[in-house]
């Protein structure tokens, strides 16, 4: 399961390029303003590609409200990516000689006299101030004192079925402003916000999964059932617990203590420190410590039926079991945000980062790339490069639909996934056998076929694409240089012969198939609230999952903070003994297994329903030798925890 930010978010291309800043050239990091007019600059990025001339409806009439955040450039932004850079590079002298948070707000942020003079602007224009932090001033107003700000109309434009406010032309700022500005988000009106990515069933609502299961893979086989691939194959798993995870990723003696782990999701599970507690005696995982679980929560929540809070409880117990089942000493801090929209979600690691509340963050949720505006992504990554130079990296999940053809008819992957400031985790299917023992994984991709009604074949055999890793080549994030003389030529030059991001990084276990067990409490249909466990998968089990090897990282590196992780992972890259190198064969023929489902997710009354799961499919990926869009350099062995004994 993974959260997405926004399925009916700005649907804006980041197609024209955007001018690049000394510093940050190497990590393709796009400026924020360039040269427009003497008296004015440009904002870059801040009029959608959705507001085309022929998409036109006419101006906004200025009466109508508006909310808006102009974000603080701070006092050195080419600096500031040249340092993040510098620090997380293992080849550079500056490698993990990290700032703390106030000394790096005193050596970046924004000085008291720009904060003073972009107010000064804003309320000159007639725009009513309504919140400063050390990110950005936020204002509300009305549509004629923000076109007398921003120096453009408001118009309103088509965009699919809808209408939706947004700026005649790229917004600008007073060239007295010329560096104090980085850019503005809320101009346009049409919804930001995030999905999670989990394959998760509602968790106000009961679900549980019907057997029979395997205990490890392979130990109960479907002797009764047809045949596929010209073999018997096992059913799925009832769900891999902590013990299982740690050995297939060569954990050993390590279990993350000292190592703070922060979980940014929206919302909050009210049962959280009771499930997690029960959760861990249940199955094996240590107890929680008092102190050792956290919440950082804000005061209100928003937005709760149009973001579906309730869901997002499924995506933190998720989290918070992962974390724990495979870093089991590691300091968990969960911080809530108000609302699944970006401008909450990025106060929530704005939060992380200003309170430095810890070193490894992971992040289950996002959206895809043609939904994310430039405006934004410049927002998310200075908040990535200010964590970067105190030590703090950022795990996001790739996303749940592979090429995202099947989901919105476009190739594309998952934003913030994409942004070259954060390590994007991708997702496997994983075969741990009897006795703990790591057998293989692919890349996470399911066709599904049901049973025929006289029960001798599979209909359609091997059926349709259900799910799978998000991967593949972004169309608007320049290749980042850890990238070069890794990811094959084919796929970084896929959309631009100058080379693009390529997703994912890394991977670990998604596969709901071969899934990992989680317990919550949920409602059942008599209308009480119960504990009870079911298995579940997704991209957002592969990020807690990482986070959690990463924090038995640090902890084998002695304590130092990891920091922006992916220089490091790319360094490592061939060594032996470090990583699995996924394919979607590695047994030399095609994998499935067998499940049988409640088709009323709760028990046998309403009936069975029985089905082939085939493995490593995933739409136009393929996780194959070296490195994929699937699984990137692949996942942890047995020798990368211990490989940061050496860093």
């Amino acid at each position: 399961m993974r959260s997405n930010r926004a399925t009916v978010r700005a649907g804006v291309s980041m197609a024209a390029a955007l001018p690049m800043i000394a510093g940050a050239l190497a990590l393709g990091i796009p400026a924020a303003h360039a040269a427009d007019t003497p008296a004015r600059d440009a904002l870059a990025g801040t009029k959608p590609a959705w507001a085309t001339a022929k998409a036109d409806k006419g101006a906004t009439a200025d009466s109508s409200h508006v909310s808006a955040r102009v974000y603080l450039a701070g006092r050195d932004r080419a600096g500031l990516a040249a340092y993040a850079k510098a620090v997380s590079d293992p080849s550079s002298p500056l490698y993990k000689k990290y700032l703390s948070a106030k000394k790096a707000q005193a050596r970046f942020g924004a000085t008291k006299a720009q904060v003073s003079a972009v107010k000064s602007w804003l309320k000159s224009a007639g725009l009513q101030i309504t919140g400063v932090t050390s990110h950005y001033v936020a204002v509300s107003g009305d549509v004629a004192a923000v076109e007398k700000a921003f120096g453009t109309q408001m118009h309103n434009f088509a965009k699919g079925a809808k209408t939706y406010r947004a700026p005649a032309k790229t917004a600008t700022v007073p060239a007295g402003l010329r560096g104090a500005v980085l850019t503005v988000t809320g101009l346009d009106s049409a919804p930001h916000k995030s999905t999670h990515d989990d394959q998760l069933p509602p968790p106000d609502a009961v679900f549980k999964n019907s057997g029979p299961f395997s205990s490890y893979y392979g130990s109960k086989i479907a002797t009764t059932l047809p045949d596929a691939y010209g073999q018997k194959i096992p059913y799925a798993i009832k769900g891999y617990t902590g013990k299982q995870l740690r050995a297939a990723y060569g954990a050993g003696a390590y279990t993350g203590k000292h190592v703070r782990v922060a979980i940014t999701d929206a919302y909050a599970s009210p049962t959280i420190a009771f499930d997690a507690g029960k959760y861990a005696v249940k199955n094996g995982d240590a107890a929680w410590k008092t102190g050792q679980l956290h919440q950082s929560l804000p005061k209100n929540y928003t937005k709760t039926e149009e973001c579906g809070a309730a869901g997002w409880y499924g995506e933190e117990t998720l989290d918070v079991e992962a974390v724990h089942a495979v870093a089991p000493s590691a300091d968990v801090t969960y911080v809530g945000a108000a609302s699944c929209y970006d401008d909450d979600l990025l106060d929530s690691l704005s939060k992380v980062v200003d309170q430095h509340l810890a070193d490894i963050v992971s992040n289950s949720w996002g959206d895809v790339e043609a939904n994310q505006t430039p405006d934004l992504a410049a927002a998310y990554d200075q908040v990535f490069q200010l964590g970067a130079v105190q030590g703090i990296g950022f795990y996001f999940s790739s996303g749940d639909n592979g090429d995202e053809v099947a989901h919105t008819k476009t190739k594309q992957v998952d934003t913030p996934a994409n942004s070259a400031w954060v390590t994007a985790v991708g997702g496997t299917s994983l075969a741990v056998g009897k006795g703990d023992k790591y057998q293989w994984e692919t890349g996470w991709g399911t066709e599904k076929a049901t049973l025929s009604a006289d029960g001798k074949s599979w209909t359609n055999f091997p059926g349709a694409y259900t799910s799978g890793a998000g991967g593949g080549t972004s169309k608007t994030v320049p290749q980042p240089y850890y990238q070069k003389n890794v990811v094959p030529k084919a796929l970084a030059t896929a959309n631009n012969a100058a080379g693009n991001r390529v997703v994912p990084d890394i991977a670990a276990i998604a596969d709901p198939n071969t899934g990992f067990l989680v317990g919550q409490t949920q409602t059942f249909p008599d209308g009480t609230e119960q504990y009870s466990e079911y298995r579940i998968g997704g991209t957002s089990l592969a990020a807690p999952v990482i986070a959690a090897v990463q924090a038995l990282a640090q902890e084998a590196g002695g304590g130092k903070a990891i920091g922006f992780a992916n220089p490091s992972i790319y360094a490592q890259y061939g060594k032996k003994g470090v990583f699995h190198d996924v394919t979607d064969k590695p047994t030399g023929t095609d994998l499935a297994v067998a499940r049988i489902d409640f088709v009323n997710g709760l028990d046998a009354s309403g009936g069975l329903a029985t089905s082939v799961r085939s493995l490593g499919k995933d739409s136009s990926l393929s996780a194959v030798k070296g490195y994929d869009d699937v699984t990137g350099v692949g996942s942890p062995a047995d020798g990368y925890v211990q490989s940061y004994r050496r860093h």
